[in-house]
């Protein structure tokens, strides 16, 4: 489910940058919204979850050691997500689960599939 708190992955990103790189003027910003913004998103009554995610402030990290390029942070996410995946599928191996082979499907099968009634 949604949170609703603080994501526990912001606060350590958050934890480190006040450790690391306190005085980045970037981070400074970041933790001004990070007080001002939920409070007022959750006075309105209409927000489920003011809290941040880890996303409000990777950001912030990747630009304070020189990766500049937005462009590449989706990349960045991805290869993060594609470790998670590969370690879920060592232990599988390790722990002698079989392996998952899905079934191939033509975008015919799938087509009829969808417009099956």
């Amino acid at each position: 489910g949604v949170l609703r708190k603080t994501a526990p992955r912001y606060t350590i990103q958050k934890n480190f940058a006040a450790q690391h790189f306190p005085d980045d003027p970037l981070f400074k910003l970041a933790s001004v919204c990070f007080e001002a913004i939920p409070p007022v998103l959750e006075a309105t009554g209409k927000v489920k979850n003011p809290w941040p995610n880890v996303d409000a402030l990777s950001g912030t990290c990747m630009q304070y050691y020189g990766l500049s390029q937005e462009d590449y942070y989706t990349v960045i996410f991805a290869v993060s997500r594609s470790l998670g995946c590969m370690s879920n599928l060592v232990w599988s191996r390790i722990m002698g689960l079989p392996i998952e082979r899905p079934k191939s499907e033509t975008l015919d099968s799938l087509e009829a599939l969808a417009t099956k009634k």
